[in-house]
């Protein structure tokens, strides 16, 4: 003798064990792709932040001219979308000045790479005559620091060691 209607429940019981399965299947999917898309809505605004926190007007300083009053260090992106650097600091008890002009690649939010000329006149060093570098210069915070120091700290003009800072804004 056969049951039907055990037959039919087995049955329906098995469909929608199917129908179960797939929909953990649908929502444990549509969550991770909802994670990713978390991660990727993140990470934008990150990137972003950075950009933010370069592009302005910062304090700009070199130990010899003072670590009292600053100098400036405008950061702007140009028409063709490239971050150009400007700025300078003079002293207020002589002729010293640093200057700083070129363009800033962002390596990260600890590490800019500067290229263009640093320009800086200390009464003391190299007979008071302006000492001008060239090139491509790193520019890194570490240690917590709130500022990007510049790497090649040793003076090619003198025997000194020069700490040109670039100090984040407030």
């Amino acid at each position: 003798m056969q049951y039907p209607n055990i037959a039919r429940f087995t049955l329906t019981i098995t469909i929608m064990k199917k129908i179960i399965l797939l929909t953990l299947i649908l929502l444990l999917t549509i969550g991770v792709n909802a994670q990713t898309r978390k991660k990727v809505r993140r990470s934008a605004p990150r990137t972003q932040t950075v950009e933010q926190r370069v592009i302005g007007r910062h304090m700009l300083s070199l130990q010899w001219i003072s670590w009292d009053y600053f100098g400036y260090c405008d950061i702007k992106r140009n028409s063709e979308g490239v971050l150009e650097c400007k700025g300078e600091q003079l002293s207020k008890e002589n002729d010293d000045y640093l200057r700083i002009d070129g363009t800033i690649e962002i390596v990260d939010a600890l590490h800019l790479k500067f290229t263009g000329t640093i320009v800086s006149k200390i009464y003391h060093i190299n007979n008071g005559q302006p000492c001008v570098r060239e090139g491509t210069f790193d520019f890194q915070s570490y240690e917590g620091r709130r500022y990007w120091r510049l790497m090649q700290k040793i003076n090619p003009c003198d025997e000194c060691t020069d700490y040109v800072d670039i100090y984040f804004k407030r």
